[in-house]
This record gives structure tokens, C-alpha cells and sequence, in this order.
């Protein structure tokens, strides 16, 4: 009863707004959706991967690293980057480098350091058009 008294003052909405607000609600939905679905995809399959296997410390100039490089296509041309540290944990060498498509996903590479190195860490690779390290 409050429900015609209101109608009678204020008059009835007009059926068509609901059907649009759930089509333009349902529309929006499928466009976020969407975007996330792509934003997943981009973000999960990047043009280059890369993992540090090993190192060794060779002398106090010296440390030897094996990194494991997979690229998503072999025309992909990337730099990877390899960072030694001290026992004070500064930094002692850096070493960038291209992947050799030649020597497969294993690339060995050598990392000279101004003193005594107790450590090594990969920061990544990336390929053109990727911002971060991988």
C-alpha cells in the first residue's frame, strides 16, 4: 500500500532504467574481467626467463657462475645481469651479458671482482620491452 501511495506522489520509475543499469553493470563487468584475463597472461609469460644454477669462487678476482637462460622465441635478444658482494656486502663486480642462442639455456659466464667475493646473485634478464629484471 505504501509502495502506490509513493508511485501516486513521486510517479513509477521507468522499467527500462533496470534493465539498462544490469546491461551497463554486466557490460563493465565483462571489460574488467577481460582486462584482468590480459593483465595475467602478459605478466605470466614473459619473452625471457633466467635462473643462477651455480657459482664458484675461483680466486679473490674471480667467480664463475652457470645461468640457466629460457626464451620464449629464439630471435628474442636480451641482457641478463649478474652481481657479485663481499662478506661486508658491498658490491664487488657486476657482469651484463647477452645470451649466446649457441651454447643453448646453460650460458657460463665469469664475473670479475675488485676483492674477495663470498657471494653471487642473478638480478635477471630481460628482453626488449620488459621494465623489470626476470
Amino acid at each position: 500500500m505504501s509502495s502506490d501511495v509513493l508511485a501516486q506522489r513521486y510517479g513509477a520509475p521507468a522499467p527500462w532504467r533496470r534493465r539498462l543499469a544490469l546491461v551497463a553493470c554486466a557490460l563493465l563487468a565483462a571489460v574488467a574481467l577481460g582486462w584482468l584475463a590480459w593483465t595475467t597472461w602478459a605478466h605470466s609469460t614473459p619473452e625471457i626467463t633466467s635462473n643462477l644454477e651455480t657459482y664458484e669462487i675461483v680466486d679473490e678476482h674471480t667467480i664463475d657462475a652457470v645461468v640457466v637462460v629460457q626464451l620464449r622465441d629464439d630471435d628474442v635478444e636480451a641482457d641478463c645481469l649478474l652481481r657479485a658482494f663481499a662478506e661486508d656486502h658491498t658490491t664487488v663486480g657486476e657482469r651484463e651479458f647477452s645470451p649466446d642462442p649457441a651454447l643453448g639455456s646453460r650460458q657460463p659466464q665469469s664475473v670479475r671482482t675488485d676483492r674477495r667475493a663470498t657471494a653471487l646473485e642473478l638480478v635477471g634478464c630481460r628482453a626488449e620491452g620488459q621494465s623489470r629484471y626476470r
